[in-house]
């Protein structure tokens, strides 16, 4: 696996990028269209979510405690749309100066079994946001890829955070191993399935000869490998040999 060693500012840059970005694109389509990438849910849908976890997150991550907070609430009933975007504008800038604010190794409860620190929300909402500009610009008919370290990065959340905390949507009884390659930036993934379980190799680790489990490769713009992995595109956008079923066993959720 490669090493993107991405910081605080980096995330907070996306952030920054990415909020106003998302702003746009739900202004502009209304909150009756459609999400195609989030199938039943409509623009509103997607800024009450995004919205009621900025609020969240926001009141969590100064807390200086690991222990858990409380369960998120979304607000009811629903503000009027013109609440509604201004509601998100209030948390999208407060929760930017929130992180902004925080030290990275300063104490926060995380939800992987990770070390518990602000910076995994600094990072964690940098993609949250970027996937759902994704999604917004996609229901307005104009979707633009995620910036491709960002991508990267994504790619490497999947892979170290959401899989291992087992949050996974694709198929847990698979064995074998699935190398990844981002064909627009030096990044490359191996990652070895065994059922249940996954394991993230470095790339200079020597794969055993002897292992005869299926394999696949995925290839394409880091963009495209995150949305896959997410679930926003079909693995068809890539270039995939191999055993298919393993790059589905790698969707997150």
């Amino acid at each position: 696996m490669n090493r993107l060693h991405a910081t605080k500012d980096f995330w907070l840059a996306a952030l920054r990028a990415d909020g106003p970005a998302f702003q746009d694109a739900v202004a502009e389509t209304g909150p009756d269209a459609a999400v195609p990438s989030c199938p039943g849910w409509t623009v509103a849908d997607l800024t009450e979510h995004l919205t009621s976890l900025l609020h969240w997150v926001r009141e969590l991550a100064p807390r200086g405690v690991i222990d858990r907070p409380a369960d998120r609430v979304v607000p009811a009933p629903r503000p009027a749309w013109p609440e509604a975007l201004d509601a998100l504008r209030r948390e999208l800038t407060g929760t930017i100066e929130t992180l902004d604010a925080l030290d990275p190794d300063f104490p926060s409860w995380t939800w992987p079994a990770q070390a518990r620190k602000a910076a995994f929300w600094q990072r964690r909402m940098a993609h949250e946001v970027s996937v759902h500009r994704w999604d917004a610009e996609a229901a307005a008919g104009r979707a633009t890829p995620i910036e491709t370290k960002l991508a990267a990065d994504g790619v490497n959340e999947v892979l170290d955070t959401w899989l291992p905390a087992g949050r996974r949507k694709g198929p847990t009884d698979l064995h074998g191993v699935v190398h990844l390659t981002a064909t627009d930036a030096s990044y490359e993934w191996f990652v070895r399935l065994r059922g249940a379980g996954i394991a993230l190799l470095d790339t200079g680790t020597i794969l055993d000869s002897d292992d005869h489990h299926p394999r696949a490769e995925a290839s394409g713009p880091a963009s495209d490998l995150l949305l896959v992995l997410m679930g926003r595109i079909e693995a068809d956008n890539l270039v995939v040999t191999g055993d298919r079923r393993l790059i589905n066993a790698l969707q997150a959720g």
